[in-house]
């Protein structure tokens, strides 16, 4: 059992392995920050609609989504260091991505308890985060 158990997470961490080896493209990145978007637009209609079922499926698709951001190859096989040390700050994009999933959490507890105000101060927070990233890293 134990052998069989290792031999589909030995088979899994390839899959993953594989799924990341395909790159991410300036393409993969511009749909993914569309899902974003349409996540915090829908987080909003469910804060403005009094509805707890949109803000979960909408803290969802972000939480999913926000992971999946990072330099794309052509910044990652950039040859110019100073160039590639500015697109490639994975310590900030990490930092930022937690915060938004973090707070994403937040709003969706917060909106659970009945507290629409707090909920929506998390939500003002979140975009902050998501400028944070758009100003400093891809200067905006």
């Amino acid at each position: 059992m134990k052998k069989r158990l290792f031999q589909i997470g030995v088979i899994m961490a390839l899959g993953c392995g594989v799924a990341q080896a395909d790159g991410y493209t300036q393409a993969d990145r511009i749909a993914d920050m569309q899902k974003m978007a349409q996540a915090m637009q829908d987080i909003q209609s469910g804060l403005l609609y009094n509805n707890l079922d949109i803000i979960k499926a909408g803290t969802k698709v972000l939480k999913e989504t926000v992971v999946k951001v990072r330099p794309t190859d052509e910044e990652v096989n950039n040859k110019d260091i100073y160039e590639k040390w500015l697109n490639n700050n994975l310590k900030m994009t990490n930092k930022i991505q937690k915060k938004i999933r973090n707070k994403a959490d937040t709003l969706e507890e917060r909106f659970a308890d009945g507290d629409a105000v707090q909920a929506l101060q998390e939500y003002s927070k979140i975009i902050g985060q998501c400028m944070k990233c758009h100003v400093r890293l891809r200067k905006w």
